[in-house]
């Protein structure tokens, strides 16, 4: 460990003109006692790292000493292409990697382009997780990150649901493929006796690394991740859009449509009725709308308001109908009684 701190004590002075001592005990997560000693051990070894006296001094390195020490291993070449999404990469157990990748990268620019990655980060942030939740990290996700990257086989243990039951608890070995966080949700796409299938990492409750020989597995060269969760998110969403209702939409309740409920199904409703006939005399669109259940086509289509009315199914135009005359009372009663 102290001879890859070294290691990256050097790369940081040539990355930079100059650093205090208090900045790389920081960076190095280390007593400002052992940066001297690091420092000390550095000038015995022969590498020029001059100490600067005073208030405003460091340590810089003199002569345009550059070390070739920059190639990067394995691990932190993969990081290095995740470095946009910082949380996915500390979810992962991944920031060490990705640091020390940034730093070498950084360490072999030309003195002029090393603002670039700080420039960058400034500019642009991606921010994974959805609005309005806490995101919590899967306990179990560096285990499985580290089978995904090493291609090893695991034997897990799974909370699986089947309809209408309380989860039970399954064994399953899989062969981890990759992994994709979607809304703050970390999801596995694995292989399990041949077939692909899609994993919640939360759900997993033990991960067990199989032994070396048969616990690694040769990865299908034809296995494409984005291709793959785009065609299971689809059919996810078509999936649970089981029921229809229908819809009498004024101008501005088109345009809000897509944003309250299913925008892919929003879409497809209101493109079918347009080419179907278009508005009426009114200027409102019928549509067809697939919706996951009544029950949330309620609390979904509540947010319309007067720019949305439900024609059918019945027992929901009932409900609206009813939720209407309590809003109606509410507002028509003297304010404050």
């Amino acid at each position: 460990m102290r001879a890859a701190r070294l290691i990256k004590m050097v790369l940081l002075l040539q990355s930079r003109p100059s650093m205090t001592g208090a900045e790389l005990a920081r960076e190095l997560e280390v007593s400002e006692r052992t940066v001297a000693r690091d420092v000390l051990s550095l000038s015995e070894a022969g590498v020029p790292v001059y100490a600067d006296r005073g208030r405003a001094g460091g340590y810089r390195l003199i002569g345009g000493y550059r070390t070739r020490l920059t190639g990067l291993g394995r691990s932190e070449a993969e990081a290095l292409f995740l470095s946009g999404v910082p949380c996915a990469l500390r979810e992962m157990g991944l920031a060490d990697a990705a640091s020390a990748a940034r730093l070498k990268v950084s360490a072999a620019l030309l003195p002029e382009l090393r603002d670039a990655a700080a420039g960058a980060a400034q500019r642009f942030h991606l921010d994974a997780p959805a609005w309005y939740k806490e995101p919590e990290t899967p306990g179990l996700l560096p285990a499985i990150a580290e089978a995904v990257w090493s291609d090893r086989r695991i034997a897990a243990r799974y909370l699986r649901k089947a309809k209408g039951a309380e989860r039970t608890e399954v064994r399953r070995e899989l062969e981890p493929y990759g992994l994709v966080l979607k809304a703050g949700v970390w999801y596995l796409a694995a292989r399990a006796q041949g077939d692909f299938r899609v994993y919640r990492v939360d759900r997993f409750t033990a991960v067990e690394m199989l032994d070396d020989g048969p616990g690694t597995f040769t990865r299908d060269a034809a296995f494409d991740l984005p291709a793959f969760w785009a065609e299971r998110a689809a059919e996810f969403a078509r999936s649970i859009l089981r029921t229809e209702v229908v819809l009498r939409l004024s101008e501005p309740g088109i345009r809000v449509l897509p944003h309250v409920t299913e925008a892919a199904a929003a879409r497809e409703a209101i493109d079918a009725a347009r080419a179907a006939g278009g508005p009426d005399a009114q200027g409102r669109l019928t549509v067809t709308l697939r919706v996951e259940s009544d029950e949330v086509a309620y609390s979904q289509l509540l947010a319309l308001g007067p720019e949305g009315e439900v024609l059918a199914p019945a027992a929901l135009r009932d409900r609206f109908a009813a939720a209407a005359r309590r809003t109606a009372a509410l507002y028509g009663s003297e304010r404050g009684a």
